[in-house]
């Protein structure tokens, strides 16, 4: 009996099973066909294919021998200025196995580096470039200094469209054995909003309870809310009915395990899809933003989402 996490065990070989990022895809894979290419910086969010296009590029450059050619660290694990003085000037300072022009370093989370880690790896990329190309990944490229960024060809993610998750998922399913029907894809998407590793895993983890899967299992699954039930609240705080309002809150928070920040988000996003006009939309969006910061700040997370159905019901 197989035991293998999907997100490893769907991870994309070659440039062709890469889904979304085409335009990404396509110029990373004429730097690998000329055998050539500068120092990478991929920024995105999480899930979207930025360790995928990493492991790619080193599969299709050094073929089975990849691992010998090919450093992976994590940054968010080691931040210092010690990883990078050791590990990373190590392996790129010596020369690269078999008829290859290169060694690849790839730096995952690099927005956690501390600053000085960042200055000393300026250098490192600079001085060992002759052995050494270095791919960094991160999160937020503002975090990035710009010394760094300058040496480096930027490429941005973005999350992938539900055309695109569909691919993904229906793959999966014929592999797998299982029946995803549409309102169900639906859900995987409007959860995930287009991170690749978090489908992967909401679909193992409904998979394992029964192979037909359906949007009631993955919003369970999941811990979120059906966009239908924090709308049916939205309407009674907008009639005024506060009291009924606060209840369908409290049950929505328990019967999913949610917490005041999670309730925020997705009240947010369900405000768009009401029937009102513009301006009020606008308001109730503010008020989100004011009760989503004092909740960050320590504020009780209770206290703050009935004032925010208040506010929705003053409205």
């Amino acid at each position: 009996m197989e035991h293998a996490i999907w997100t490893e065990k769907y991870r994309p070989t070659t440039f062709a099973e890469v889904q979304g990022q085409r335009q990404v895809v396509t110029k990373v894979k004429a730097f690998v066909e000329q055998g050539n290419m500068p120092h990478l910086l991929f920024a995105g969010p999480a899930g979207v294919g930025k360790t995928t296009l990493s492991l790619v590029v080193a599969k299709q450059m050094y073929g089975d021998e990849w691992r010998g050619n090919f450093l992976e660290l994590n940054a968010s694990d080691e931040r210092g200025i010690d990883v990078v003085r050791v590990k990373v000037k190590d392996f790129a300072r010596t020369k690269a196995i078999g008829d290859v022009p290169f060694k690849i370093i790839y730096l995952d989370e690099c927005d956690a580096l501390t600053k000085e880690a960042q200055q000393a790896l300026r250098r490192t990329m600079e001085n060992y470039t002759q052995t050494c190309r270095f791919i960094l990944s991160c999160n937020y490229s503002s975090k990035i200094i710009d010394p760094i960024q300058s040496r480096c060809t930027v490429f941005r993610f973005k999350p992938l469209s539900q055309a695109e998750l569909k691919k993904i998922v229906d793959t999966i399913a014929k592999a797998e054995k299982l029946t995803v029907d549409a309102k169900a894809e639906t859900a995987l998407f409007e959860v995930s909003g287009g991170d690749v590793r978090r489908v992967e895993n909401l679909m193992q983890a409904c998979a394992a309870l029964d192979s037909k899967i359906t949007e009631e299992s993955v919003y369970n699954i999941a811990s979120y809310a059906k966009p239908t039930e924090i709308g049916d609240l939205l309407v009674l705080a907008g009639k005024g009915d506060f009291l009924e309002a606060r209840k369908q809150l409290l049950k929505v928070m328990l019967d999913y395990g949610l917490s005041g920040l999670d309730v925020v988000k997705q009240i947010q996003a369900a405000i768009w899809k009401l029937d009102a006009a513009d301006a009020k939309k606008l308001e109730m969006v503010k008020a989100c933003g004011e009760a989503e910061f004092r909740m960050v700040e320590g504020a009780d997370e209770f206290i703050q989402l009935e004032a925010l159905l208040a506010q929705f019901a003053l409205l």
